[in-house]
């Protein structure tokens, strides 16, 4: 782990021990993630999707639910074992993984990935490195959702998080991913979320190039 991703591991571990709590845990799923589900029926069946920073596993369990042969990592090994155990019968895959070094053979390999949150955790200097790791595991055909903080003006917030600002989202877009549709969703406070669909066309269906091959 490089000092920008260290204080995971450190932060799930003193939750572990019961000296602090989880900021972003909720004991369930993203609602947007949920809301967008709820309004894209996509047909899981012999589909596989990976969960970027899955944290606790909520999302992960979410998406497994739905029928995908799921994946979801984590770069803190101590969230890994608190997810198993919240979930204990789950069909997840859980791994420790570190988004910044992705293993190869998961380049385009998953039909559906979601990235909830996750390089809005990351210093802004590795937002376009982190974003570009994400758009690479998306398979031809296949669709990225992306949830995040989003941040307007000039002004770089004393982070953890750094939300993204437009130009950022734009990183997701990269080695022939292309952005579909973007989202703001209003959540309170006067906050605001990116929710965003980037897709990888499927040469084979140039008559339409925003559509997946299973959507």
């Amino acid at each position: 782990m490089s000092d920008a991703t260290a204080w995971f591991e450190a932060l799930y571990a003193e939750a572990a021990a019961g000296d602090r709590d989880v900021p972003w845990d909720r004991d369930y799923p993203n609602p947007l993630l949920v809301e967008w589900l709820a309004n894209h029926p996509l047909e899981a069946a012999g589909k596989r999707a990976v969960v970027v920073g899955c944290g606790l596993g909520n999302d992960a369990e979410l998406i497994a639910a739905r029928g995908f042969d799921t994946t979801a990592f984590d770069i803190a090994p101590t969230a890994l074992e608190l997810a198993r155990h919240r979930y204990p019968d789950s069909p997840v895959h859980y791994r420790q993984v570190d988004l910044l070094d992705l293993p190869p053979d998961w380049h385009q390999a998953y039909d559906l990935v979601i990235e909830s949150i996750t390089v809005q955790a990351l210093p802004p200097d590795l937002h376009e490195q982190a974003a570009a790791g994400v758009a690479s595991l998306v398979s031809i055909g296949g669709l990225l959702v992306v949830i995040s903080g989003a941040r307007v003006g000039d002004e770089i917030p004393d982070g953890p998080p750094w939300p993204l600002t437009g130009d950022e989202l734009g990183y997701f877009a990269v080695d022939g991913v292309e952005r579909a549709v973007v989202e703001t969703v209003p959540v309170g406070d006067g906050r605001i979320r990116w929710r965003a669909e980037f897709r990888r066309p499927d040469p084979e269906h140039d008559e339409d190039k925003t559509q997946s091959h299973w959507l």
